[in-house]
């Protein structure tokens, strides 16, 4: 009987041991830097949050350590604090050839929609939402600049460099800064959405 019961603990603690590494195994699956955070698959990333001057160097430092990465799935991006690393982080994604997904009831407005943008494909579930408005850089909007101006060249640039026409760069630029001031948002319609290419399945 005594021999019984050794064996009996002895399984025990193999199967509990088996257990606990195999819950460490999938708790190292998940890394999350900044606003991006790697599931358990390691070719999908979850992206939740305000992209900020941090947000490239987060996102070399997960592709450094998952360069399998092939799809990036968005919860919420209300935009960014940093429009200068948004568009160079943007451009990043777009020559990795991610594919960017909107999950479901997903938010997206100003460098949110200049990031979703980037990706190779663009796609969306139910209930999402696209929010365009003008830039401010805390004296002068956007649009107190007139069309040509250089200080719009870095956005159509950036349009023109993931792929978009000469003429849809700056259609789909100029709509977004007069659709709505920067203290408002404007929320494109089915019609602008398809208009302006947002989705490429």
């Amino acid at each position: 009987m005594k021999t019984r019961k050794m064996i009996t603990v002895v399984t025990t603690l193999f199967v509990l041991l088996a257990s606990c590494s195999n819950n460490e195994d999938l708790a190292t699956n998940t890394s999350t830097f900044g606003i991006f955070k790697v599931l358990e698959d390691k070719k999908t990333i979850e992206m939740n949050g305000t992209i900020n001057s941090s947000s490239l160097v987060n996102f070399n430092k997960l592709y450094e350590k998952y360069p399998e990465v092939e799809k990036i799935n968005i919860k919420n991006c209300d935009g960014s604090s940093d429009d200068r690393v948004n568009l160079q982080l943007s451009k990043r994604v777009h020559d990795l050839n991610i594919n960017i997904h909107l999950l479901n009831n997903a938010e997206i407005a100003s460098g949110g929609v200049d990031f979703f943008l980037a990706g190779k494909k663009r796609t969306r579930g139910t209930g999402t939402r696209i929010g365009v408005h003008s830039w401010s850089d805390g004296t002068n909007e956007a649009t107190d600049f007139p069309e040509g101006h250089a200080n719009h060249l870095p956005y159509i640039n950036y349009y023109k460099s993931i792929g978009f026409s000469d003429a849809e760069a700056k259609a789909f630029y100029y709509f977004t800064i007069k659709a709505a001031k920067a203290s408002s948002i404007h929320w494109m319609t089915e019609p602008e959405i398809v208009k302006y290419k947002m989705l490429k399945p």
